[in-house]
């Protein structure tokens, strides 16, 4: 399916919203979520159009609970999405830079709340921040997505919808990444129980961010560290 960017970055900025925490203030968002994922295509708007729905039918409190058992208790569906490809490694806090540095680069001030690998900031980056490079990065962990879709589908979790319109978004799974994906799923991340701290301090990178008042009007796309997965990322996507 293709996507223009201005609905790809409608579509994303929806999904960023519906994968936070659903705080006090969510309710003032619903209304325009729901003419959002109304106007999207079909594989992008319909999926989020149950989880609204969803919404609707249980309220914010039971929400916000189903939130935290699901994503905060289980790390089978972390929204960190370096969790998936390097579990608590030393290669981790290798793949947190890369992240920071991308957002930096788009001159977007971070403030102190969160890793730069959750889910929602992620997609929130891509949509107002720099689309090639976030992109980028979703596509890098397409199969840590997926392990995390295909989980919320079998627990019949009402996030499986929005991970279904993520999902829509980005380039169809290849090969090496299924076998990324059937790894992830019988074995798990990888587990090398080492700290992040002295690599990535999980002050550094947050999920609420806003443009630097120093940054320029226009940007070049930010080149990113290595991944440690691969000798040169820019390279290989060439």
């Amino acid at each position: 399916m293709k996507i223009d960017p201005a609905t790809r970055s409608a579509a994303w900025q929806t999904q960023s919203v519906l994968m936070n925490y659903p705080d006090d203030h969510f309710a003032e968002h619903l209304p325009t979520l729901r003419r959002v994922a109304a106007a999207l295509p079909r594989p992008l708007g319909a999926p989020l159009g149950l989880f609204l729905s969803h919404v609707d039918a249980v309220g914010r409190e039971d929400l916000a609970a189903a939130y935290v058992a699901t994503f905060d208790h289980r790390k089978r569906f972390s929204p960190y999405l370096t969790y998936f490809a390097y579990g608590d490694t030393r290669k981790r806090g290798v793949a947190l830079l890369r992240f920071k540095q991308a957002y930096r680069a788009a001159g977007l001030d971070l403030s102190d709340d969160e890793l730069p690998d959750h889910l929602a900031v992620v997609l929130e980056f891509a949509a107002s921040g720099d689309a090639e490079t976030g992109l980028r990065l979703l596509t890098e962990h397409r199969a840590g997505l997926e392990v995390m879709r295909l989980g919320l589908h079998e627990t019949g979790s009402p996030w499986r919808h929005v991970l279904d319109s993520v999902s829509a978004t980005l380039p169809a799974l290849k090969g090496s990444e299924s076998d990324a994906v059937a790894r992830l799923v019988a074995e798990g991340p990888p587990e090398e129980e080492v700290g992040l701290a002295p690599y990535a301090p999980s002050q550094y990178a947050p999920s609420q961010y806003a443009p630097s008042q120093n940054a320029p009007a226009h940007h070049t796309a930010p080149q990113l560290l290595p991944d440690p997965r691969m000798p040169d990322p820019l390279e290989a996507s060439r």
